[in-house]
């Protein structure tokens, strides 16, 4: 941690030389660190659009297995892992920026010791020299911030003792307002109506802002992604979603966050916050605009295909509507395969027979078959003409049987 306090110290006094301004150099700085994270953040904002892009199905797992928190864990890991989404690294590199604060908080806090490089004994004879010609810090727990804008008062009794380029202090002075105070709370005993209290208080307070319409626009777009299987935006899945939820509830949490820290230390802090929030703001919205491409153009292509499934179904039942006004009464032959097939079997064998009948008739061949006059009486007797049996006596077991029979 003390590494990243040291370049983050030296990044910001080379910003502070080049522009002669410690606001402009925060707001550089804060560029420069959303530079250098975006790579990170793009990747955070492409696996956020994937997840955005998935509720509709995470939505219908959920309903589908209910209170089964085994089956719907199993089936939405298995979602993720087919689209190629990772639950973790969203929030990772989101919450990265944040945790920067805590060296950041540092460097703002001690200038003497991160932007100007002072030891512990070049310290010490500034805060004496100063002591000595009636300066000092103002005793808070930001005195380095309260001494560094007088070093140059102290010049003459410094020179030589510590670097040139120490000897000129820092200014913390910007448009008008001291970034080193921390903000009064207004209309407290200590408020003044002057514009150095008003502007170190719109610090925090604009900061907090930023993050309310940073998130909003951020939610918003990430709405817009989420489509149904047509394509087409599905506001209620978008209100619905867990990422929807958590959103708002972070909605309210990370502006009061924000606030408060910014009431608790220097403004330049806030400062810093506000820069950081208005580009990570643009930076959002052009890599929502680069990426949604490639989803408006999945949305057009299933937008597309479920229009010529319309159709398609809507050609189906103008079909279906022509052979019910055909067949009002909805009477049908049997189409089967087989059924059609021995059918023109026995078309085609009695075309057959009757061109064979026809050529025996011109040839002079003919017999008219007989007329069958259903089945002989095969054993002789007309009451069972099928029975074969030689011993068949038709009163075998009649009252006037004999024993012989």
């Amino acid at each position: 941690m003390e590494y990243i306090k040291i370049a983050f110290g030296y990044i910001l006094n080379l910003f502070y030389q080049f522009v002669g301004s410690y606001g402009w150099a925060l707001i550089l700085f804060a560029l420069f660190l959303r530079l250098v994270l975006l790579p990170a953040t793009a990747k955070s904002k492409k696996n956020t659009m994937k997840m955005s892009r998935l509720q509709p199905q995470i939505q219908f797992l959920q309903k589908k297995y209910g209170n089964d928190q085994q089956k719907l864990s199993q089936a939405m890991q298995e979602l993720y892992k087919a689209e190629n989404v990772s639950m973790g690294a969203g929030c990772l590199w989101s919450i990265l920026p944040l945790f920067l604060l805590f060296p950041l908080y540092s460097v703002v806090r001690e200038p003497l010791t991160y932007m100007l490089g002072l030891d512990n004994g070049e310290r010490k004879l500034i805060y004496d020299a100063l002591k000595s010609i009636g300066i000092v810090g103002s005793g808070n727990n930001f005195h380095q911030m309260s001494i560094a804008p007088q070093i140059a008062a102290a010049k003459e009794l410094l020179q030589g003792q510590i670097d040139a380029q120490a000897l000129q202090g820092v200014s913390f002075q910007f448009l008008g307002f001291d970034l080193s105070q921390v903000p009064d709370i207004p209309f407290t005993a200590a408020w003044k109506w002057d514009w150095q209290h008003i502007g170190v208080v719109l610090m925090p307070v604009l900061s907090s802002a930023s993050q309310i319409v940073s998130m909003l626009i951020s939610q918003h777009m990430n709405n817009s992604l989420i489509t149904n299987e047509k394509g087409l935006r599905d506001k209620e899945a978008a209100a619905n979603s867990q990422t929807n939820k958590t959103s708002k509830t972070m909605l309210y949490i990370m502006p009061l966050m924000t606030l408060f820290i910014g009431f608790s230390f220097p403004a330049a802090l806030s400062l810093y916050w506000l820069a950081g929030g208005v580009f990570t703001t643009m930076m959002d919205v052009i890599l929502t605009k680069k990426y949604r491409k490639i989803y408006d153009a999945e949305d057009a292509s299933r937008l597309r295909k479920a229009l010529q499934e319309e159709e398609a179904e809507m050609e189906r039942e103008r079909i279906r509507a022509e052979r019910r006004a055909a067949n009002p009464d909805g009477i049908t032959q049997n189409t089967s395969k087989k059924k059609l097939q021995q059918s023109r079997q026995r078309e085609l064998e009695a075309e057959k027979a009757a061109a064979q009948k026809e050529y025996a008739i011109k040839k002079g061949i003919y017999v008219e078959e007989e007329e069958d006059e259903g089945p002989k009486a095969l054993s002789g007797i007309p009451e069972r003409p099928f029975c074969k049996g030689r011993a068949y006596v038709a009163d075998r077991y009649s009252a006037n049987a004999t024993e012989e029979e």
